[in-house]
């Protein structure tokens, strides 16, 4: 190569790096700052909904540690009320016997389960255990399952008459149903004589 085409080739890649360093034209700069801007309100978008999703799962993860610490124990309540059943029928099972009936200490006997029943009712009530208030209430299928109707004109229908299991709650959930009777209007026997008159 001579010198003459070393030079040629110098000259055009100066030209070709002077090209480069132009300054943009007005639109260049535009359409490039419009893509900066639109990169950063995305990038602003997406922090922001990173953001929340992280509160979300910090919330979500309070709300179930929360739960764990109030119904953790759930399981083991709601077959400790087998406990206080027991109790119950066993006293009412001996007070219904009647060759216990005349034994002496039958009165300090039922007095100390009383002493037990009411020391375990104390301890749900501690854990946040509590019955549910069934006679004489509006029967509620989320609190009450009911076991049979009883006609009884005395009270308005639907009305809980009897209750043959008590039910519980844990804090706010429904630990067991009571189990009840519900009043129902008795049913005349001959309609269409009512009918008639």
């Amino acid at each position: 190569m001579s010198e003459k085409d070393i030079e040629k080739n110098k000259e055009k890649e100066n030209l070709s790096k002077d090209a480069k360093k132009e300054p943009l034209n007005e639109n260049d700069k535009k359409s490039n700052n419009q893509s900066i801007e639109e990169k950063l309100k995305d990038t602003e978008e997406k922090l922001l909904r990173s953001l929340a999703e992280i509160e979300n799962q910090r919330r979500r993860f309070e709300k179930e540690i929360k739960d764990a610490f109030e119904f953790g124990s759930f399981n083991f309540a709601k077959e400790s009320l087998a406990i206080l059943d027991n109790l119950q029928r066993a006293k009412d099972a001996i007070q219904n016997d009647k060759v216990l009936k005349e034994n002496k200490d039958l009165d300090k006997f039922l007095e100390n389960i009383s002493i037990i029943e009411k020391d375990l009712i104390s301890i749900f009530e501690r854990n946040n255990i509590k019955k549910i208030k069934s006679k004489e209430k509006k029967f509620d299928p989320n609190l009450h399952q009911a076991m049979s109707e009883i006609e009884d004109d005395s009270c308005e229908p639907g009305i809980v008459v009897q209750e043959i299991q008590p039910g519980y709650m844990l804090g706010e959930r429904l630990l067991r149903p009571a189990l009840v009777s519900v009043a129902k209007r008795k049913s005349s026997k001959n309609p269409e004589k009512e009918e008639k008159k």
